[in-house]
């Protein structure tokens, strides 16, 4: 059996930072992915630039465990290392107005491949097409690796192997195995930053149009959440950040889902908008609806609200009738959109749930259970917002469980 320090499982991103850092240290380090091209979740996202993390980054960008915990991993290994990391690697960064951090070349194969080149300048043995079949502790708390490729022994042992989101680049939840056969609990998984299914009135017309909207969600536990930002309708639904960022919060509520609300004139109290529809009535009483409406949104979205509030078709704005304005205004400002379900973790960029928090060491990420075991990425319960959080929590969690599981496998104290 081949014996090696450290053994990473799983090679996007937080298994290729892990391993960069664990070889760094002067660890040999193997890392063991199932698929035969590396990187596809980095090579797919941001439409193929990658937001590589944020101008601004705080725990409470990020949901699952304590947050305590989350700040802890984040001030070890925080943005502006991560930016020093790729711009002094050849990767020039930019940041958009949105705070997004993408390359200048809007290129994901770039930030790719200043990855590799260092794990090839560091040393880190990468085995594609080796998929681990069990993990298990042996002799001396070693650990015995058996892969389609062979077996291993090492001393310490990374878990980088994502969730369960984007099946089709390898994340099949391999992880959530591995750990549960060590003794973690699982917290239940969920999509998360996924689009959300449902027919609004005329969708036909709607598909592709995009807006600010405001949206609202009242959990049957917990605080409100809202999102602001924009909304995308699609030929199957909704799409945009602000649906993203929201539609793993009504996911986890679970079946039947509360109602969520949108207003689609943020910024506007409702106040204001009753008083600017009484306005038109006196003002243009033979205007009609749809097209006051379409002097502050979409002219297919004004016929859509129109539908949702009840109004005849050609109705003017002098024939509205009181309770007629009340669903109106409810329609603009609070909304409760048609939902059927969701795009699941085919079409999500992230998932809920995961390996718990209380179950880790915040400074090392080492398993309390298991002495040797280490955790990175999205196998544990954390999920970020959109806007390269959870590409931020990657390189977080890989470089502070790499160094750690590099330090356990020398014989050093990992913190």
């Amino acid at each position: 059996m081949e014996s090696v320090g450290v053994v990473v499982v799983g090679a996007g991103a937080a298994g290729l930072m892990a391993g960069i850092t664990a070889a760094g240290e002067g660890a040999r380090v193997v890392a063991l992915d199932s698929q035969a091209k590396l990187g596809a979740k980095i090579l797919v996202s941001g439409g193929g630039r990658c937001n590589i993390t944020n101008h601004s980054v705080a725990p409470h960008h990020f949901h699952g465990g304590p947050q305590p915990f989350i700040a802890s991993v984040l001030r070890r290994y925080p943005n502006r290392a991560v930016r020093a990391f790729f711009e002094s690697r050849g990767v020039s960064l930019k940041v958009e107005e949105t705070g997004k951090l993408f390359p200048v070349s809007d290129s994901a194969r770039d930030v790719l491949a200043a990855l590799l080149a260092e794990a090839s300048r560091v040393g880190l043995e990468i085995r594609r097409q080796a998929e681990v079949r069990a993990l298990k502790r042996g002799p001396h708390d070693h650990y015995r690796v058996r892969t389609s490729d062979g077996d291993l022994e090492a001393a310490s042992v990374i878990l980088c192997t994502g969730g369960l989101a984007l099946p089709k680049s390898g994340s099949r939840g391999a992880g959530y195995e591995m750990a549960s056969a060590l003794g973690h609990r699982l917290v239940p998984t969920s999509p998360a930053l996924t689009p959300l299914i449902g027919h609004f009135p005329r969708a036909e017309e709607l598909s592709g149009v995009s807006l600010q909207a405001s949206l609202r969600l009242h959990p049957r536990s917990g605080k409100r959440v809202d999102y602001t930002g924009s909304i995308l309708f699609t030929h199957f639904g909704y799409s945009g950040p602000a649906v993203l960022n929201i539609s793993r919060h009504w996911i986890r509520e679970g079946i039947p889902a509360p109602s969520l609300h949108a207003c689609f004139l943020p910024g506007t109290p409702p106040e204001e908008v009753r008083e600017w529809l009484l306005k038109g009535a006196r003002a243009h009483p033979r205007q009609g609806i749809v097209a006051y409406l379409a002097q502050r949104l979409p002219r297919s979205l004004a016929r859509g609200l129109g539908c949702l509030a009840g109004l005849p078709e050609g109705r003017v704005l002098g024939e509205l009738t009181r309770p007629e304005r009340v669903a109106l205004l409810a329609a603009l400002t609070d909304c409760a959109l048609p939902l059927e379900g969701h795009r699941g973790y085919a079409k999500a960029e992230a998932t809920a749930g995961g390996v718990p928090l209380e179950e880790v060491d915040s400074e090392t990420l080492q398993s309390q259970l298991s002495p040797g075991l280490f955790l990175a990425g999205e196998v544990m319960d954390v999920d970020g917002m959109l806007g390269g959080y959870n590409f931020q929590w990657a390189w977080s969690s890989g470089v502070v469980a790499g160094r750690a599981a590099a330090r356990y496998a020398l014989g050093q104290s990992p913190e």
